[in-house]
């Protein structure tokens, strides 16, 4: 899902302080004061095997886990779903055989979720925040990104959109 105007992850990355991504999050996310408010969200968009999962890591390490965790969107979708057809919810986790068995059916039912909330996925994720700093590393749908850019919600959202060639991402799986 393309992310209105984002911040494209490039050798800037590598920097820290006032360039690249980790100066656009550290110049947001370290107040002076004890956060007592919606956290800054850093949302992380691409294709399958893109780095996505690599950068958002990598992002977390730099910022350390007091400061900041990872929200997949997919973990309260395999969730349910798991709960509601009755399956293994670690092995949908996995990039393995058994997720992709269920993949088109897992989507489908997603899809049923969104249509009824765009919110429900994130929604979830957002429950479950306990850092100042919320790391979205999957977000596939322009409404998973519109939900954390709501002014209304109070959100302070940075967007990423990882890229990789089509020879990389096969070298990666896809």
């Amino acid at each position: 899902c393309p992310a209105p105007s984002p911040h494209t992850l490039d050798r800037n990355f590598e920097k820290t302080g006032r360039g690249g991504i980790m100066g656009i999050v550290s110049s947001i996310c370290r107040p002076s004061k004890p956060i007592k408010q919606v956290p800054v969200v850093v949302i992380f968009s691409g294709k399958r095997k893109s780095g996505k999962d690599y950068c958002t890591e990598r992002l977390k390490s730099e910022l350390g886990p007091e400061t900041a965790e990872i929200g997949r969107l997919s973990a309260p979708l395999k969730l349910a779903y798991a709960k509601e057809h009755d399956l293994d919810y670690k092995q949908l986790l996995s990039d393995g055989p058994y997720k992709e068995k269920y993949r088109k059916d897992m989507i489908r039912w997603g899809e049923e979720r969104r249509t009824k909330d765009p919110g429900f996925f994130a929604k979830l994720v957002v429950a479950g925040c306990t850092r100042p700093v919320l790391i979205i590393s999957d977000a596939r749908r322009i409404t998973d990104i519109e939900f954390f850019k709501d002014p209304a919600k109070g959100f302070n959202p940075i967007t990423v959109r990882v890229e990789a060639t089509e020879e990389t991402r096969k070298t990666r799986g896809w």
